[in-house]
């Protein structure tokens, strides 16, 4: 369960951070490099819903939501301290790095938070309705849907007003299919996931019962 926190919770933070550098790709498009991380979040949710249910992915989101709204403060509170001359050759690659802009980082935590709870949502919906068979067709519908809103809900709120509607739902869709066949390659992680976490959950079932038969 730690482990796939802690793989969950950077995954966000890599495609949050690193994912400002653009890459060219097919047919003249752009990509950002969080394309490779990002797919990892919404996985997570998925596998440890399978495993240990709705509450504790919810319990996810929620940790990501936290970590990403703590790290939004402290990087406002960082910015606008003074520099030691020491260290003026960072200044500019940090407020690079760290200094984007309010609105933008507003849009990724709004995104990020209202997507994954109907990721979430969506997975069971479907879980419900295909009778908790082909995972991978659960994991993968409700990754269609969210990935969705989250494109949608940045590009609209870092956006509009800065580009037409028109232009926004152009660039949201090559972005929302990237991040969907991501998501459908590394699909097959997360019956390894799956595995790994039922074996250490089983595992810790195990030591649990042979503690509690010991003596007092």
């Amino acid at each position: 369960m730690i482990i796939a926190l802690t793989l969950y919770i950077t995954s966000l933070f890599a495609a949050n951070t690193l994912g400002f550098k653009i890459m060219p790709f097919l047919f003249g498009t752009h990509l950002s490099v969080g394309i490779f991380f990002f797919p990892f979040v919404f996985l997570t949710t998925d596998v440890v819903g399978q495993v240990y249910g709705k509450k504790m992915a919810k319990n996810f989101v929620l940790a990501g939501f936290v970590s990403i709204a703590l790290f939004l403060i402290y990087s406002l509170i960082s910015l606008p301290l003074p520099w030691s001359s020491s260290a003026l050759w960072a200044k500019e690659s940090y407020n690079t790095v760290f200094g984007i802009s309010f609105r933008m980082s507003i849009a990724s935590l709004l995104a990020f938070v209202i997507a994954e709870y109907q990721d979430v949502v969506t997975f069971f919906f479907f879980k419900k309705k295909l009778a908790g068979k082909a995972f991978w067709l659960q994991s993968n519908l409700s990754n269609l849907w969210s990935q969705f809103l989250d494109t949608l809900i940045f590009m609209f709120v870092a956006f509009l007003g800065v580009f037409s509607v028109k232009a926004i739902i152009l660039m949201s869709i090559p972005w929302w299919i990237y991040k969907v066949v991501m998501g459908l390659f590394y699909t097959p992680l997360s019956y390894l996931g799956i595995y790994l976490l039922k074996h250490d959950n089983l595992k810790y079932d195990n030591q649990s019962d042979q503690n509690s038969n010991l003596p007092a």
